[in-house]
This record gives structure tokens, C-alpha cells and sequence, in this order.
């Protein structure tokens, strides 16, 4: 079965290079135009969108949420792609009330320098988490960390995704991201309806499967609606594509991509509920789904995974190459540069691999915690357009960070400091805890650092 999973996907890396248009000039490179100048059109965006934002990660962690909590753990993950809502409001703010082309632009606007660096390492540290992630997940699904498959397979994927993006940049991520988008949408629908075909896959199980109101789930669910509000702004891949098209079409874009994905990702993380149900003694999800489905379907579930990891590695690689050359200018803005840019990313998050956590939730806790100091800037500066001291940022930001940091530290066993205080046990309920006082001290900050009067700014465009 390995064979065929590796075919499948050598097939799809075939057509990824060979649709994959070579970059003429910086600007298809990092603005996604093709080499007429076209912006991209509805649909490839869409498709785009949701197939970076549906990362192997996020499949996998859908699953597991559904498989330990029932649906609540699945509905608390489809939760975050809300993010496309709020995201929408907050790129069409940026860029047709204020009049800014990308973020960096809008926050050196409102906060300086302090600003932007704040935000460029938040993002920086997103983009290398993403490679790590997702090519865990394809280790993972290839052998045991450390082994030798384990390490090929993430070589292998990792080499090969950054050479076809290197083609092209961005435009050839919107290219690739149509064919693997469609591809990935086939096979979750052919892995739900084998599921739904067997017995014990009940609507009304899987529905009622979180009973307990206090279920970490639950919990979880809440802590993913307090951070959907920031989370967007924090997301480069989600804030580029906003600002690649037409308001009409950038509007349509997130609102599809918002439904297409909450679909994905509960069907997905469906597969982990039903596994949950029907799981017996010493089996964890994946031999419990290999006894239910079968091994030829697993291939499929685990094509799903490695077919989105591609897609989110080339998007992640695009983004990673604009950050560094365009919105922070460490590098002329030329096709060479923005390849380098993508290699030393690639080695940053090979590094985090080897030498980080495993947890695949973790990164995504941290990096949503860690994106609460934009909160009361979407709330405050975006939205209410009010003007703000720049000392409320910088209590909003040490205030995520250092939330950030406890709940690492706690989730992995390193402190213990919010059971003594609190009397809270379970890690989500701690998270819950700790994503509170962050908004609130943010939120609070920026309300008492409101200016009476504004100051002159210089002048920017979308």
C-alpha cells in the first residue's frame, strides 16, 4: 500500500512542475499576477485559500480532537476557520478604508517600527512552525521519527515542493494550489462515503457523541472563538491573498473559502469522531480507522494528508519569500532573492522539526495565543480607526507573549503555575485561563492609551 501512496504521489508532483509557470519578473513572483499582468481570478483564489488554510496539520488535528472529544473536539478546529469572516473584514478595512497595501504598511502607520518587527517575528515564527508541522506529519505517516523512512520522506517532500515553487513563487502556488485543492476534494469525499457506508457510522452517534457540557472540547471550541479575531491578522498566506484582487473578488473569495473549509475540515475530523466510537483497548486513531476503513482507503486518508501538506509548503514558501524581500525589504526585490528566501526558510523549519515539539495542537495553541496582541489592534485601529499610544502595543504584546510562553511551558510539563492558582487541571481549561487575561489586559491597554487628539500620518496606498 506504501507503493501506491508514494505513486500517487509522485503523479502529483509530476503535474505540479509541469503546470508550474516560470517567474519573468518580481512581480509574478511575489504578487501571484501571470505574466500578462492578470490578477487571479475567484475561484483560483478560493481554492487557494482554503488549500493553504487546510493544512496536514489541521486535517490531522481535526481528527484527533473529534477522535478524544467527540464532536466537539471537531467542531472546536472548525471553529478557527472563522478566521475567514473576520479576516475578510479586516483586509477590506486595511486596504479601502486606510488605504494600506499590505499590514506592515497599516501598523508602521500606527505604531512605528515597534510595530512592525513585533509583527514580522510573530509571522516569521508562524512561517517556520508551518514547514515543521506539516512535514511531521509527513514523516509520520511514512514511519517512526528517526527512522530512515521517516527522515526520506521529508527530505524528499521538502526538496521537491521547493523546487516547484521556486519555478514561480506565488503565481505558481495559485496554479498548483487549483490542481491539489480539486484533487484533495475528491479524496475526502470518496473517504466520507466509505465511512458513512459501514456500520456504526450514525449521524445521530456522532452528534451526540460530547454529552458533557465541561468536556474539553467545549472548552476548546470557546478558546478558538476568543482567538478568531486576531488569528487572521497573524496568518501571512491568509493576508497576502487579500490583497491580490479586486474588493468584489477578494469579498467573494474569503466568504467561499469560509464555507468550502468548515466543510473539509468537519468531514475529516467526522473520521476521527467515528474511530473514537468504535475504538476498542490499545488502539490509537490510525489502527482503529485501518480496522474500520480498511488499508486501501487509508491510502486515501493518508494521500488527503500529504497532498495538503504540498499544498500549504509552496504557499508557506511564497509568503515566507514576500516577508523577507517585500514587506521587510532585507533584499532587492528580484526572482533570485525571493529563492534564497525560500530555502533558508525551509532549513529554519527543518530545524524546528528536529529540534522542537511533536505536539501538533501545541503549535497551533502557542501561535493563536501569541496572535492576541492584534486583537484589540483589529478592534481598536482597524475597525474603530481610533488612535492609539504606542506603549498599549507593547502591553498587548508582552502580554500574548508571555501567554504564549506559560502555555508551552505548562502544556509540556515544564511549570506549574495556573492549577495553584486556579485549581484547573485539564491543559484547554488552563488555555481558556490564559487566553482571557491576555484579551482582557489588551483590550484594556489599548482603552486607557486611546490619543484625544490624531496625529499626522504619512500618506499610503492600497
Amino acid at each position: 500500500m506504501e507503493l501506491t501512496l508514494i505513486a500517487a504521489l509522485a503523479a502529483v508532483m509530476a503535474a505540479s512542475f509541469l503546470i508550474s509557470p516560470k517567474a519573468r519578473s518580481a512581480d509574478g513572483f511575489f504578487a501571484g499576477r501571470s505574466a500578462s499582468g492578470t490578477a487571479p481570478g475567484l475561484w483560483t483564489l478560493t481554492f487557494s485559500q482554503v488549500t493553504t488554510w487546510i493544512f496536514a496539520r489541521s486535517l490531522m488535528n481535526a481528527a484527533i480532537l473529534g477522535y478524544f472529544y467527540g464532536i466537539a473536539g471537531t467542531l472546536a478546529y472548525a471553529a478557527y476557520y472563522l478566521s475567514f469572516i473576520t479576516g475578510y473584514f479586516i483586509v477590506d478595512a486595511i486596504r479601502f478604508r486606510h488605504g494600506c497595501s499590505n499590514v506592515q504598511g497599516f501598523l508602521a502607520a500606527r505604531f512605528g517600527a515597534a510595530g512592525t518587527t513585533a509583527y514580522n517575528v510573530v509571522i516569521a515564527v508562524r512561517l517556520l512552525s508551518e514547514v515543521f508541522a506539516n512535514l511531521l506529519v509527513v514523516g509520520l505517516i511514512f514511519g517512526i521519527a528517526g527512522t530512515m523512512p521517516y527522515t526520506g520522506a521529508i527530505v524528499a517532500v521538502a526538496a521537491l515542493t521547493l523546487g516547484y515553487s521556486m519555478i514561480g513563487g506565488l503565481h505558481t502556488s495559485l496554479r498548483t494550489d487549483m490542481l491539489q485543492m480539486s484533487i484533495l476534494l475528491v479524496v475526502l469525499a470518496l473517504l466520507l462515503a466509505r465511512a458513512a457506508g459501514l456500520e456504526g457510522f450514525d449521524v445521530m452517534a456522532l452528534a451526540a457523541s460530547s454529552p458533557e457540557p465541561s468536556s474539553a472540547g467545549w472548552v476548546l471550541l470557546v478558546v478558538a472563538l476568543l482567538q478568531i479575531w486576531s488569528y487572521p491578522l497573524h496568518d501571512p498566506v491568509m493576508m497576502d491573498r487579500g490583497f491580490l484582487a479586486d474588493r468584489d473578488t477578494t469579498r467573494k473569495s474569503f466568504l467561499h473559502a469560509c464555507w468550502i473549509s468548515l466543510a473539509c475540515i468537519i468531514a475529516f475530523g467526522l473520521l476521527g469522531v467515528f474511530a473514537g466510537l468504535m475504538k476498542v483497548p490499545g488502539e490509537d486513531m490510525i489502527r482503529t480507522l485501518t480496522r474500520l476503513l480498511g488499508e486501501p482507503t487509508m491510502v486515501l486518508f493518508n494521500l488527503a494528508l500529504v497532498i495538503s501538506a504540498i499544498s500549504t509548503l509552496d504557499s508557506t514558501f511564497s509568503s515566507a519569500a514576500k516577508l523577507t524581500v517585500i514587506d521587510m525589504g532585507l533584499a532587492a526585490p528580484s526572482v533570485r532573492n525571493g529563492r534564497i528566501a525560500m530555502a533558508a526558510f525551509l532549513i529554519g523549519g527543518l530545524a524546528f522539526l528536529f529540534l522542537g515539539s511533536k505536539d501538533l495542537f501545541s503549535a497551533v495553541a502557542v501561535s493563536g495565543t501569541a496572535s492576541m496582541f492584534l486583537a484589540p489592534v483589529v478592534l481598536f485601529s482597524i475597525w474603530l480607526d481610533r488612535d492609539v499610544e504606542a506603549w498599549a502595543f507593547a502591553v498587548a504584546f508582552i502580554a500574548a507573549m508571555a501567554g504564549a510562553a506559560l502555555y508551552f511551558l505548562e502544556a509540556d510539563g515544564y511549570v506549574s503555575v495556573i492549577s495553584p492558582l486556579l485549581g484547573i487541571e485539564h491543559k484547554y481549561s488552563k488555555l481558556l485561563a490564559i487566553c482571557l487575561v491576555v484579551l482582557v489586559s489588551g483590550i484594556g491597554a489599548f482603552a486607557l492609551g486611546q490619543r484625544t487628539s490624531r496625529p499626522a500620518r504619512a500618506a499610503t496606498s492600497r
